[in-house]
This record gives C-alpha cells, sequence and structure tokens, in this order.
C-alpha cells in the first residue's frame, strides 16, 4: 500500500461538489501526482476523462480554496484525513464498490476494529429496545468487538454509551462535517467516544447534515464492519437501509426478534423473516462471524443475594420489567421494604430500572441465579 503525499490535493477535491471516487481515480490514473491533477487546465482534465462540467467546475472552484488554510481548520478541529491509499484507512471499507476516497478521522482507529460490528436500530426505542441494546453491546465489548454506530437518538445512543460503559471501543459515523455533532444533545457523547474510539465522517468540516446523506452515512458503517446487528426497528426504519447495504456488501444481518404486536419490532421480524440471523444471545454473532476463539473466557462473577429479602425479591424477578406495585405484591413484602432493598440491589448491579419504577434482573444476576437454582 502506497503512502499518501497527495492528501492536502485530495482535501482540496473533496471540497468540489461532483468529484467523487470515480472521477478522482480517472485523474489519479492519467496524472502522475494529484497536484498535477489541481493545476491542471480543463483541457487536460478532459483528457483524463473528466466530462465538461466537471472540469469546468475545478477550474472555477480551485481559487475559492486556501489548501493550507483547509489544512489547519483540520489541525484546529483535531480531524485527521485519511485516503484509501493510506494504510490506516479501514481494510473492509476499502473493499465495498462505493467506497468513500477520503474519510476525516477524529479519535483514532486501531488494528483491533478490524473486529467492527453496526449495531443500528429505531429512534424511538421501547423499554425492551432500549434492554436488549444495552445487554447485547456490554456482552460483545469484553469480546474485543468495537461498536459502530451513527450517534442517532434512539438504539443508536444507546449502542455506544453501552460501549463506553463496558471499557469497549466505539465508532461513530456522521452525516455532517465532524465539527457539527448531530443531534446536538449527543455533543458530550461525541466527546467521549474520541477518547474510547473515533468518529468518521466522508464530508469536510462545515458540512452541514441533510437527508440524503444518511442512507450515504449508513454504507460506511455497514462497509467497515463485520456485520450489522438490528436490535428494534420498524418498517420504515433507516436501521433496514444498512441492513441492505450490508447485504449488498456480502456482510452479516444480524436481528433480535420482538413482539408481533410492536409497531417497533416489524421491521426486524421481516429481516428474520428474510433470512437474517435471529439473535437470542451474543454469542450467535460470535459463532456467525467465526469470533468464538477471540472471545475472552470470563470467570462469572460470583453475585449472590446478601440477604433474606434480596432472595425473596431475586425470586420474582426476571428479564421481563415487573413495576414496583407487583414485585411488592407477588412477594408479599411491604412497599417500603421493596423499595429500599431494590435501591440497594440496584446499587450492587443485582437489578436494573428500565422505565419509571420497573425492574428487571440484570444479566450476570440472571445467569448467576439460574446456575445456584438448577
Amino acid at each position: 500500500m502506497k503512502t499518501d503525499n497527495d492528501i492536502k490535493y485530495r482535501v482540496g477535491f473533496n471540497l468540489i461538489h461532483g468529484i467523487g471516487r470515480v472521477k478522482l481515480t480517472q485523474m489519479e490514473n492519467y496524472f502522475n501526482r494529484l497536484e498535477d491533477a489541481w493545476q491542471a487546465p480543463a483541457v487536460d482534465l478532459k483528457r483524463a476523462g473528466l466530462d465538461s462540467n466537471s472540469a469546468r467546475t475545478i477550474v472555477c472552484r480551485r481559487p475559492e480554496i486556501s489548501l493550507d488554510a483547509e489544512m489547519e481548520k483540520l489541525e484546529r478541529f483535531g480531524v485527521q484525513a485519511i485516503s484509501y491509499h493510506d494504510p490506516a484507512y479501514p481494510a473492509r471499507l476499502r473493499e465495498i464498490y462505493d467506497y468513500p476516497p477520503l474519510i476525516y478521522v477524529r479519535g483514532s482507529l486501531l488494528p483491533e476494529d478490524e473486529w467492527c460490528l453496526a449495531v443500528v436500530g429505531t429512534r424511538r426505542a421501547s423499554v425492551y429496545g432500549r434492554q436488549v441494546t444495552e445487554e447485547m453491546v456490554t456482552d460483545l465489548i469484553p469480546n474485543r468487538i468495537t461498536v459502530a454506530s451513527g450517534l442517532a437518538k434512539g438504539v443508536d445512543t444507546i449502542a455506544h454509551r453501552s460501549a463506553l460503559a463496558a471499557g469497549g471501543r466505539t465508532i461513530a459515523v456522521f452525516a455532517s462535517g465532524l465539527d457539527i455533532v448531530y443531534p446536538a444533545e449527543n455533543t458530550e457523547l461525541a466527546r467521549r467516544i474520541i477518547q474510547q474510539g473515533a468518529l468518521i465522517s466522508e464530508y469536510p468540516l462545515g458540512t452541514k447534515p441533510r437527508a440524503e446523506y444518511f442512507p450515504r452515512r449508513n454504507r460506511i458503517m455497514s462497509g467497515m464492519s463485520l456485520g450489522v446487528l438490528v436490535t428494534e426497528a420498524g418498517e420504515t426504519s433507516g436501521a433496514l437501509i444498512t441492513a441492505n447495504m450490508a447485504l449488498e456488501q456480502n456482510r452479516e444481518v444480524f436481528a433480535i426478534p420482538g413482539s408481533i404486536l410492536s409497531p417497533v419490532s416489524r421491521g426486524t421480524n421481516n429481516l428474520i423473516k428474510e433470512g437474517a440471523k435471529l439473535v437470542n444471545r451474543y454469542t450467535d454473532i460470535l459463532e456467525e462471524l467465526n469470533l468464538m476463539s477471540v472471545a475472552c473466557q470470563l470467570e462469572m462473577k460470583e453475585i449472590m443475594p446478601a440477604s433474606d429479602n434480596e432472595s425473596q425479591l431475586m425470586k420474582h424477578l426476571s428479564a421481563e420489567p415487573l413495576h414496583i406495585d407487583e414485585i411488592s405484591h407477588s412477594s408479599g413484602l411491604p412497599a417500603a421494604t421493596v423499595s429500599s432493598t431494590l435501591a440497594m440491589m440496584e446499587l450492587k448491579g443485582l437489578v436494573k430500572q428500565v422505565g419509571t419504577m420497573n425492574y428487571v434482573l440484570a444479566r450476570e444476576a440472571r445467569e448467576e441465579y439460574r446456575v445456584r437454582v438448577d
């Protein structure tokens, strides 16, 4: 793989509308250096294979662009421009037909990000969707999986946050310039991702998000990943676009089944009907991707109830959310006792609150309790 000495000219061409992978390749093949293409008259650009409009656009736009100023701006924002010639460019992304010739990266891309899984879904995640996304990502992270997503509301946000909380790496792919976080409420989350992963975009700094950019963004998420996991999605969810792109790119598609009565599960249920891999546990993904050998064989934590009240409540809790009033009724314990005991159990990681006063048994406690009972 050759090193790229023409990076600032690639940055310049990336600022010119209509100059993408195909036209850039034509110029690379004709000129010895992109610097020569940047300085070439329209007649030479047409000889390289460009149409008259593209050649004219380049000639007209060049005087308006200060390459040095653009490179200084990237440095000021802590953004690195990486071309597909660069060894740091994600290897799997380079394999797809419509790869972006240049990506902007804020943070770091590491060799271990080769084991990347895109986790996507609805922007209006249900309690169930939030729970399964969090649990699936939390289980995958110790197995050295990097989680990629799009920083959108709902499942994307949950996936990123869960990866960070588990101490893992996560990559957010933007449909805008890296200086514009969308949605703005995820600005702090984006800052945290920079510390434990990377922000990626094919769009120059200053580019505002537009509706047509999001499907383009999705091909990068699927393209750089081993597969795509859709945890919850309705019939018109943008996550289905990512799944379809993954199939076109010969990537695996995984889906978590949901209730047939839930509108936000119709998309995932349809994916399964159409051949997506049904996922009940994170090991289903690792097995399908032949990554079980990558998994760290971690010893299950010893999580046992410390009191009779905790033992009693654990008998009535499961993976299904249960309201505190129902817990009190089924356990026979006073509401005040149930409330204080659940608060202590949540601090210890035995239970989780999912929604207003609804509780589930935490995954580790669930597994350990099942083993003890069996």
